[in-house]
This record gives structure tokens, sequence and C-alpha cells, in this order.
């Protein structure tokens, strides 16, 4: 009977596993189609409140939603010209920051042949290494043209699908909506309804809360990093207080970030206590001001899970990934408290007190 027992355990515990690899892999190799869909579906419901209140004028439905996916592709648009006007100066300014950078990196590989075992020998046979691939014939660079080309416009390809997709979901999300109600018995539909209606305002909330800490972010980041002297101050603000939307990691990357294109670019300690304070004191701010009152507990997700799923939206799609697993595990969990065999792992992924 044990042994029966153990057989079912083990052939169960193998095809779960089996399953989730096969799933991973599966989204994986569907990166290409989901990530735009996927990023559609949360934009949408992000625009979703607009849309109706402009539906209830004289505005149609088509109308409000070509006019709410112009308003996310000219946002957008407005966000990469920033960010493109500011790499810009970090190019015409490269050979003065790789001149005033490279002292720091000698500094920098003195200590490491000092106090560790690398020598200078491993060091050339790096570079050259390094070099091989990216410094060879004509031929190997217009292989890596071809290959920048294809991702640009691999790139272009799903930015573009991605507002046609926002515009039909908005424009059909009735449609939508009825499929769902229609998989489910009469007996279900409320609670169908519900679960719905509490996935899009989860989403929706969580958005626009994060929407509003990346602004006050990129002020607070803006005005302290150009006070203490950091070039490049608004690039900086920016990829900072975008990145706060990867939590723990995002922060640190940022910091990075300011500490590489500030401090080692001009090497003055008034500059490094200046990005210190700036980060520490924007830290205080989110985590205990902004964080709680204008984001709050929207996703209701245990820190730990958030942190996992964080990390395997990375592996599995990347950067983007990473931006879309917290609102898609919001999602998850909303369906996992709403399904009775499921709500354990609701339970196991919501942000509740420990009791002893």
């Amino acid at each position: 009977m044990k042994s029966s027992r153990g057989k079912q355990i083990l052939f169960y515990g193998t095809l779960t596993i089996l399953g989730i690899y096969f799933l991973f892999s599966g989204l994986a190799k569907a990166s290409g189609f989901l990530i735009p869909l996927v990023t559609a579906i949360i934009l949408a419901l992000l625009m979703m409140p607009l849309s109706r209140k402009m539906e209830k004028t004289f505005i149609n439905r088509m109308a409000s939603s070509l006019i709410n996916t112009f308003i996310i592709l000219l946002a957008s648009i407005g966000f990469f010209a920033i960010v493109s006007m500011q790499v810009k100066t970090v190019v015409d300014d490269w050979p003065q920051i790789k001149e005033t950078m490279q002292p720091k990196f000698e500094r920098v590989k003195d200590f490491l042949f000092e106090h560790t075992p690398l020598e200078e020998q491993d060091l050339e046979r790096s570079d050259k290494g390094t070099n091989v691939p990216f410094m060879g014939g004509d031929s190997n660079t217009g292989q890596k043209a071809a290959s920048f080309l294809n991702k640009a416009f691999s790139f272009f390809g799903d930015y573009l699908l991605t507002f046609i997709y926002i515009f039909f979901l908005l424009n059909y999300r009735h449609r939508f909506k009825e499929f769902l109600l229609l998989l489910f018995p009469d007996s279900k539909r409320d609670e169908v309804k519900e679960v719905i209606e509490k996935s899009a305002n989860v989403t929706r909330k969580y958005l626009v809360g994060k929407l509003i800490l990346i602004g006050f972010l990129a002020v607070l980041y803006a005005i302290g990093l150009g006070i203490s002297g950091v070039n490049n101050f608004i690039l900086i603000s920016l990829l900072a207080a975008v990145l706060s939307l990867l939590p723990y990691i995002g922060n640190i990357i940022g910091f990075g970030l300011a500490m590489i294109f500030g401090y080692l670019v001009s090497g003055e300690t008034g500059v490094l206590i200046g990005i210190i304070i700036t980060f520490t004191v924007a830290q205080f701010v989110e985590s205990y001001i902004l964080e709680p009152y204008i984001v709050g507990d929207q996703v209701d997700l245990h820190p730990l899970f958030v942190i996992l799923s964080v990390i395997i939206g990375g592996m599995v799609w990347g950067v983007a990934g990473m931006v879309l697993s917290i609102p898609v595990l919001a999602i998850i969990n909303v369906v996992f408290n709403h399904i009775s065999p499921l709500k354990p792992f609701g339970f196991l992924l919501s942000q509740e007190q420990d009791k002893d």
C-alpha cells in the first residue's frame, strides 16, 4: 500500500515538473507573439475607464478606442524621444567620458592584480577573446549590421502590433467578456463577472499608482542628481524612475547607472555624496510615503513571490517579462482566490500576516 502511494506521488510529481518545464519553455518560444499581446491587454485595462467615460458622451466605441490607443502611442513616442535626446548627448560626450574613466579603470585593474589571483595575461586573453567576434572582416561587419536591422525591424513590428491589439481589445472588449462568461454555467456567471472586474481593477490601480510613482521619483532624482552635478542627470533620472517597475532590482540598477555616469566620470567626492544622499532620500520617500499611499497593497502579493515572478519573467521574456510579471501574477492571484480548489495557492501568494 505504501509502495503504491509512493509511486503515485512520484508519478504526479514528475508529471507536474515536466508540465511546468514545458509550460515555461513554450512561453519562451512564443515570446514574439505573447509579449505584444500581454502588453496590450495590460495597457487596454489601464485605458478602459477613460474609454468608458468617452463612450457615455457622443463618442462611439470605435472612436474612443482609437483615441485611447493614440494617447498611449503618443505617450510612448514622447518617452522614447526624451530618452533618445539624452542618449545622443551621452554619445557626443563619450570620448571625453572614456578619457575621464580610463585612469579609474586602470586603478581597478591594478587593485585586482594585487589582491586577486587574476593576472594581466588573463585579462589580455579575455580582451582578445571578446574582440575577435567584433573585429573580424567585412563579412562579420555585414552580419552584425544584418542582425541589428533584423532586431530593429522585429522591435518596431512588435511595437506597432501592440497598439493594433490595444485598439481591438478596447473596441471588442464586451465580446471578449461575453466569451469568458459563456465558458461557464449560468450559476457561475456572477462569480466570473466578479473575477473579471477584480482582475481589471487590480491591474489598473497598480499601473496608475506606478505611473504616478515613476513621475514623483523622476522629479526627485532629477533635482538631487542635478544639484549633485551629475552629467546627463535627466536621462539617469528617467531610467532610474522607470526601473522602479522592477522591485528591488531596478533600484540597484538605477543606483549603479548614477555611479557610473556620475562619480566615475567626474571623480569628485561631492558628486558621490550627492548620489548617495539622493538615492537614500528617494528610497525612503518611495518606501514609506509614495508606495503605501499611492500604490498601496493593490496587488496583494507576498514579497517573496514578487521577487520570484520578476526573476522568472526575466528568464522567460527578458526585460519585458520582468515588467509584466507582477500585474500578470496579480491577475492569477485573483483567479486563485475565487476558485475553491486553488484557494491554498491564493493564500500562499497573498500578502497576509504570518501566524506563529
